[in-house]
Parts: C-alpha cells; sequence; structure tokens
C-alpha cells in the first residue's frame, strides 16, 4: 500500500467517528455492490458495467442516465478522503482496479464518458445543455485530486490530466473553438482544484472561460439547439434560468433554477474570485449568497424548494410537506459556504456549514448507511405522501438507492471529508470554523503549529484544544462563536482569556507556549424560532433548536395528526441525553395541547365553534437528522404554538 502523501486533519469525535467508520466500513461497501449491481432490491446502476462495455472489457449496450459515470467518481472520491482517515489496504487495491478500468475506457484522444463512447460515438459535445459531458469529467476530477492526495498515485490524476488537455482544444474563445459550457455546472470548481494541484495555468483559465462566457448573447444552448435541428428548448418555459445562463453571472442577483448546480457555480465562482482578486465576482456572490440564506433557505439548511426542475422558487417559498430540498443541494451549499468563508473569515458561512453538517445532509442518510434520502421534507404525511402525485416525491421511509443515485455517494464523500472544513490558516491565525474532535497541523507564518481539539458537539459546548509547537511564538488563534450562541467563556491555562470578537469569531492574540490549553465554553440552551413574517407556511408555528441541531417531531412519540399538537412555549422544555435512541441523541421535551371533539360529535366533518377542546398533553422531539430511523410515520418540523 502506498504512504499517504498528507493528512491535515484527524478526526477523532464521538459524533463524526460513528459517520466516518460507517461510511468507510459500511457505506462504501454498499455503494461499491449497487455499482456492481448487487444489492438485491435496489434500482439497477450498471455504472461499473458501462465502463467494462466502454474499455472493451464486456458487451452490451449502455443503460441508466447520461450521467451515470458520475456515481463512479463520486464513489472513487470518497475512498481516497476514507482512507485519508482509515487507511485500508484492500480498499485501495479495489480502488487501484476501478482506476485502471476507467482509464482502459478513456479514447486516445483523452476523451471519457461511456454514453458516448458505447451509446452515441459521433455524437460528442452536440448536447451539452442537457447530456452532462463536462459535469461528468469534472466529478472525475475531484476524484483523481482526493485520491491522489490521499495516496500519491497518479493514475486517475494523469487520466483526467489528458481529458482536460483535450477539453481545452474544444473550447474556448479561439476560433474554430465551441465557445460554451456545460448545462450542469462541476467542471468549473473542479478545474481549480486541479490547478492547485498542477499549477498549470491552462486549468485556471480554462474555469475562467466557463464562468465568463456562462449566459453570453447570442446563447449558446439556442445554437447547439439549432445544430441539433431543435426548434425551441423545453426548460422553465423558455428560459435558461434553469441551468443558470439566463444571464451572465455577474448579472444575476436571486437564485434561481436547479439548486444543485447553482451552489456548485456559486462555488467555483467564489474560488475563482479568491484566485483571481475579482472584486466584482466577489460582489457577486455576496449578493447572491444573501438572498439563498435571507430569503430561500430551509431551517435544515436545504434549498431548493420546488419539485419541478428540483429548484429555487421565489423568496420565502419554503413549503414544508411539499418541499424538495435534494441531499445533494445542502451538500454543494457546504462546499459553497467553504469557499466564501475563503474569501472573507465572517462566522455567518461557517455557521451555514454547521447548520448543514447536522441538519439538512446527514438527513439524506439512514442510521445504518443502507438507505438514502434524495428528497429531504420538513412535514411528512404518509397518507398524503403515498397517495397523492402532488407528493410523489416525498418519501416517508430511505430508499435502498435510486436510477439516478447522485445523492448517495454525495452524501459519502462529504461525510469522509468532514475534517476538511474544521480549520483554514491564514498569515499569522488559525482559524477553527467547527468544534469536532481532531488534530491538525497549521502552517502560521513561518510556524507550525499543531492543534488537537476534543468536543462532544452538538450535545455538549465544552471544547478543548491543547497547543503545541516546537519553541514559544507569537500569534492568532481566532474561535468561531456560532450565531446561535449567546454567550461565551474562555480561559487558557486555567485562567480567563481576553479576545476580540469579530465577525463571529474569538480572536486571541498572544505569545504561545507548547503545552497551552484552551477551553471554550459555549452554553446551548433549548431555542423556540419562529419565521419571518413573509414566511406565510410557518404564520403561527414555531420550530426547537438547541445548539446547532434542529429537532422535530415524529409520530412514533407524540401520535398521529401532528399538525394539530401545539406546544405550550411559557412552559419548561428539558433536555436530556438518551444513549439507548436513534444511536444516542439528545431528547427534548415539554408540554403541549391537541384536540378533543365533544362526545357525540366523533363522526362529524364539520361543528359549530366551541365543539373542540383542548387537552394537556406533552411533546418528545428528536433530531431531525435522525427522522425516519423507526416505524413509518408522521413527522414535522414547524410546530403549532399553543394560545
Amino acid at each position: 500500500m502506498s504512504i499517504k502523501q498528507k493528512n491535515p486533519v484527524s478526526v477523532n469525535d464521538v459524533f463524526w467517528n460513528r459517520y466516518i467508520d460507517l461510511v468507510k466500513d459500511k457505506v462504501i461497501p454498499y455503494q461499491w455492490e449497487a455499482l456492481n449491481d448487487r444489492v438485491e432490491g435496489a434500482a439497477p446502476s450498471h455504472a461499473i458495467k458501462n465502463f467494462k462495455i466502454a474499455a472493451g472489457d464486456a458487451e452490451g449496450e449502455f443503460h441508466g442516465f447520461v450521467f451515470q459515470d458520475s456515481d463512479v467518481a463520486k464513489w472513487i472520491e470518497a475512498v481516497g478522503y476514507a482512507l485519508e482517515e482509515r487507511p485500508d489496504q484492500q480498499l485501495e487495491e479495489t480502488c487501484d482496479e476501478l482506476i485502471q478500468l476507467v482509464s482502459r475506457a478513456q479514447q486516445p484522444d483523452g476523451y471519457l464518458n461511456t454514453y458516448y463512447t458505447i451509446k452515441e460515438p459521433g455524437k460528442r459535445w452536440t448536447n451539452l445543455r442537457d447530456n452532462h459531458e463536462l459535469y461528468v469529467g469534472g466529478h472525475f476530477i475531484e476524484a483523481a485530486v482526493a485520491y491522489y492526495e490521499a495516496t500519491g498515485k497518479r493514475k486517475l490524476l494523469d487520466v483526467m490530466c489528458r481529458f482536460v488537455d483535450y477539453v481545452d482544444t474544444v473550447f474556448g474563445p479561439e476560433p474554430g473553438k465551441l465557445r460554451g459550457y456545460d448545462g450542469h455546472q462541476e467542471i468549473e470548481l473542479a478545474l481549480l482544484k486541479l490547478f492547485r494541484v498542477t499549477k498549470e495555468e491552462r486549468y485556471l483559465r480554462l474555469c475562467q472561460f466557463f464562468i465568463d462566457t456562462r449566459g453570453e448573447q447570442p446563447h449558446f444552448f439556442n445554437q447547439e439547439a439549432e445544430n441539433r435541428g431543435e426548434k425551441s428548448h423545453r426548460w422553465f418555459h423558455d428560459s435558461y434560468s434553469y441551468s443558470q445562463s439566463h444571464l451572465p453571472v455577474r448579472e444575476q442577483k436571486e437564485a434561481a433554477g436547479h439548486a444543485v448546480r447553482a451552489v456548485y457555480m456559486y462555488t467555483a465562482m467564489a474560488d475563482l474570485a479568491k484566485e483571481l482578486n475579482d472584486q466584482s465576482l466577489v460582489k457577486t456572490c455576496e449578493t447572491l449568497w444573501t438572498n439563498v440564506t435571507q430569503r430561500q433557505l430551509y431551517i435544515t439548511a436545504g434549498i431548493g424548494s420546488a419539485e419541478f426542475g428540483e429548484a429555487f422558487s421565489f423568496d420565502y417559498d419554503l413549503p414544508n410537506d411539499l418541499a424538495y430540498t435534494e441531499t445533494c443541494a445542502s451538500i454543494g451549499l457546504v462546499f459553497w459556504a467553504q469557499k466564501m468563508l475563503e474569501l472573507t473569515p465572517n462566522g455567518q458561512y461557517a455557521d451555514i456549514i454547521e447548520r448543514a453538517l447536522y441538519n439538512g445532509t446527514i438527513s439524506g442518510i439512514q442510521l445504518d448507511g443502507t438507505k438514502f434520502f434524495y428528497v429531504n421534507p420538513l412535514e411528512v404525511w404518509p397518507k398524503a405522501a403515498n397517495h397523492r402525485h402532488d407528493y410523489k416525491h416525498v418519501k416517508s421511509e430511505r430508499q435502498p438507492w435510486f436510477g439516478c443515485a447522485c445523492c448517495p455517494p454525495n452524501i459519502a464523500r462529504l461525510i469522509a471529508s468532514v475534517g476538511k472544513y474544521v480549520y483554514s490558516g491564514k498569515d499569522n491565525i488559525g482559524f477553527v470554523h467547527l468544534y469536532i474532535g481532531s488534530e491538525t497541523v497549521l502552517q502560521l507564518g513561518e510556524k507550525k503549529v499543531e492543534i488537537k481539539q476534543t468536543s462532544d458537539f452538538p450535545w455538549n459546548g465544552d471544547v478543548t484544544f491543547d497547543v503545541s509547537l516546537e519553541s514559544s511564538s507569537s500569534f492568532t488563534l481566532a474561535f468561531r462563536i456560532p450565531g446561535w450562541a449567546h454567550s461565551y467563556e474562555l480561559w487558557i491555562n486555567g485562567k480567563e482569556a481576553g479576545s476580540q470578537l469579530d465577525n463571529g469569531y474569538a480572536y486571541v492574540t498572544r505569545n504561545w507556549e507548547s503545552g497551552d490549553q484552551v477551553k471554550l465554553s459555549i452554553p446551548m440552551q433549548v431555542e423556540i424560532l419562529q419565521a419571518h413574517p413573509e414566511l406565510r407556511v410557518n404564520a403561527g408555528k414555531v420550530a426547537l433548536q438547541r445548539g446547532p441541531v434542529v429537532y422535530c417531531l415524529e409520530e412514533e412519540d407524540n401520535g398521529s395528526n401532528l399538525p394539530d399538537l401545539a406546544i405550550q412555549t411559557d412552559q419548561p422544555i428539558e433536555a436530556s441525553f438518551d444513549e439507548t435512541l436513534l444511536q444516542g441523541v439528545m431528547v427534548l421535551e415539554g408540554k403541549a395541547v391537541r384536540s378533543e371533539v365533544a362526545e357525540g360529535l366523533e363522526s362529524q366533518l364539520y361543528m359549530v365553534e366551541g365543539s373542540v377542546t383542548r387537552k394537556e398533553t406533552s411533546f418528545q422531539a428528536v433530531p431531525y437528522y435522525a427522522w425516519a430511523n423507526r416505524k413509518t410515520g408522521e413527522m414535522a418540523v414547524w410546530i403549532r404554538k399553543g394560545e
């Protein structure tokens, strides 16, 4: 087995270790079986078979979506992150064999895409609007970079450099090249990763070309549609907002269209803005960020409320029961938030990373790692989900796999790479963004500073940091104070320490000695939250949150007809840890009231006022991420407030 190139962060955290171990020991093997069509009862993938056919190792026809290859790429990327955290010779050998297969499927000129190689070999680059060629390539670039950084092996990296070198001969502003881009953004953010590993300026310029060209007139998608003999396109009533190409990117002010495509593009825009110091692109990213987080964001960090187009709709349109909130979209929001954080050290960006990590992303995976949600609603009534066509996208239990299986490997790669979101260093400042037990070494100026973090988040707000360095040195450590926190206390070596709070970070500058210990205490209390009045579906309702965790009510604990339940917010709500429930969670309990129909009127559909009274009861809330891990039943995040 090869020796890892680097391991910048090693996670040792009670909460996240369980997920990381689950991904490595169960999810990655399970998804490997799914990609090979060996999971009984799951929708067939055919992804590995497609590569075998393209490589000449098997015969047959292409099956699956045009982007089926990307599931393989995300699996390799997850393996790369997992090997960084947990070396495994057998897993690495399996992945090496897969990479050899992928390399054999690559065409002599560098092209790599099994759909076009097998099914339409003469139609490359004829339908970028719909067929995801560059999107698939982008995911393989990300996989190649992750695997190279984890193992030092260049095989897949070289394959993808050949692919991008070929793409660079096809696309660009020069005469004879296609002045276009993919319908699904992904290669843009991947090219920046490849650029940083290879230092090849052409990759940076290609990314810049794809960003700057998007939405130009005459519209590229119209031109290629005419070349195919099509009279019109089908997206969003003749609007290209679906693919965020309705306007040049710098003219876009509101998030629109397919949510995953949007946040992948915004991620690339923020990263490119940083690389080029492009202030106009920075301003655009900030404008879009404000729109998403202040107008189109669910409390769980889900985005994309509309089932049609898996899309953003309009400001304050955030229905709970019809929510789409694709798992991939919340994951993409994490990617974007991290790049915004790299642009500006502002706690609001890390707050969103935290909200997404503990709520709208891991809700997409069963606690045992064998089932997944594509859609993450905030309210579920199983009868409606099973019978009404407008609820066809809503599921009351997770599925073993999907024909369009982008979400399962996406959540695997996010969990496996969670350590990459905890710290960063800039000049002489070391930032702690997340409170996840871990160890890292930060390069601060000319000094290497080792930090060991001990945390019991998200259940407890007390965190300890042990600092080690070769010799005493003056530098700054900045600790994020979450937006949900009302106060904090900070001690160094047992003595209360002063700090400067700026944009959500507590900055501590001193002459640090090896062996210094920092203790940070952020009190956690149950928060009763209400929505902006314009968010009309939540009028008269409240949601519960403790620390970074959003809670929900399930039928298993509270009975049916959850919309009738009203919690008494003027009564105490107690938090207690139940190690036997849902693999160990903090549970919230309090008082509530629910309806009781007067005797003799139980069969009446409508009755005069006063026929229904309210009786006292109790309620129990569990973390939203863990819902649907017991019996199938109702669930609700937003609950009526008792009078």
